[in-house]
């Protein structure tokens, strides 16, 4: 005989593995994607006696790097697939750790295939784990600049690293700007150049307004007491913290994120709490004045390699309205502009970070510099 099932009871087990179906993949949506790439390793490098652009000296300089794959040399000794990755102000090597970034770039197959080529993200002078004020020098820290940033990221790259040649030299923001000074110092040490969210000019205007006022904002504060502080300078950190908040938000995705008064002021109320939780008052102060002396304008014609320069629409702090990239790339050689339309892929300056919406500009890049 037929063993007949009651249509009450198929229903029920139909809704049952529909449940489960959506409890699993509600519970995916949470967990952090599988790391696609190789496990980073870590190190440390100590440069005795750095002397900086100011004149001043740091007795022993610690470099921070994460490396991912290893390096490959060719007949003539020079290394053929090594890759730099720089940060932004205030972030670290290990931001680009991500699923958003590493896990569309440095995966089997993807761009930036770790099994094949060599790539190195170093913490910068000031920031993660390197040499930093909060160290305990505080203000007595020796005030670096871009050209000391590079300069010590060379070092760390021909003296620690055995490199001798970089297949691609790419940044965000501060890491951009430090992108275009790598191209004029080392023109002949890199095959491709990728700038991103970044300008190569002069920090001038709203952009260093902007970072003026957070300088202001901590060095105004009473309790900063010169750099010696014992704890936060909180009103001078919080201003600080505000003004970084505004250079980086996205205008299309804060209203979508928060789409009604009290979804804002909760918005804003947690992105505080944890910026202000992370931040210390001399490290960005430090952080936000090593920008003073940049100005790769004078030199653009000395960059060699192949260069595209990504921006995107929404970006406050590098507006396209200014008209200075069109400008100024007509004078790199090799070089080429993009400019990324504001989507709803697009969050503002942190665009930078999101290869998804530029990966294939770089594809292009790759492609024309292997020639």
């Amino acid at each position: 005989m037929k063993k007949t099932v009651r249509p009450g009871r198929s229903l029920s087990l139909v809704c049952l593995l529909l449940a489960l179906t959506r409890l699993a993949a509600a519970q995916a949506a949470t967990q952090p994607a599988a790391r696609n790439y190789p496990e980073p390793a870590q190190g440390d490098y100590r440069v005795r006696d750095f002397k900086f652009k100011s004149g001043e000296t740091l007795p022993e300089l610690r470099l921070h790097y994460a490396t991912l794959g290893a390096p490959v040399r060719d007949g003539r000794g020079l290394v053929r697939n090594a890759v730099l990755v720089m940060h932004g102000t205030g972030g670290a090597g290990a931001n680009f750790l991500t699923p958003q970034f590493a896990g569309v770039l440095f995966g089997p197959g993807q761009l930036l295939d770790a099994t094949k080529y060599f790539i190195i993200l170093p913490d910068g002078i000031g920031h993660g784990g390197s040499s930093k004020p909060s160290d305990g020098l505080h203000a007595r820290f020796p005030h670096y600049t871009y050209d000391d940033m590079v300069r010590a990221q060379y070092q760390l790259l021909t003296e620690k690293l055995g490199v001798n040649h970089l297949r691609l030299v790419m940044g965000t923001s501060m890491g951009g700007m430090q992108t275009w000074v790598w191209g004029e110092t080392y023109p002949d040490f890199m095959d491709a150049l990728m700038p991103l969210a970044s300008l190569p000019v002069e920090i001038a205007g709203r952009n260093r307004v902007m970072r003026r006022m957070i300088l202001d904002a901590i060095q105004n504060d009473p309790a900063w007491a010169g750099g010696d502080y014992k704890e936060q300078p909180k009103e001078g950190l919080s201003a600080a913290v505000n003004i970084l908040l505004m250079m980086t938000s996205s205008p299309l995705q804060w209203q979508k994120q928060a789409p009604t008064r009290a979804a804002a002021d909760k918005f804003y109320e947690e992105r505080l709490k944890a910026q202000l939780a992370r931040a210390d008052a001399n490290d960005m102060l430090y952080q936000f004045d090593s920008s003073r002396e940049y100005d790769p304008s004078p030199k653009l014609e000395m960059i060699r390699a192949p260069l595209v320069a990504v921006n995107s629409a929404d970006d406050l702090v590098n507006p396209p309205e200014l008209g200075i990239m069109e400008r100024e790339i007509k004078r790199v050689k090799r070089g080429r502009y993009v400019l990324i339309p504001t989507s709803d892929e697009t969050r503002g300056h942190g665009t930078h970070s999101l290869p998804a919406v530029w990966q294939k500009h770089l594809a292009a890049l790759l492609e024309e510099s292997s020639r």
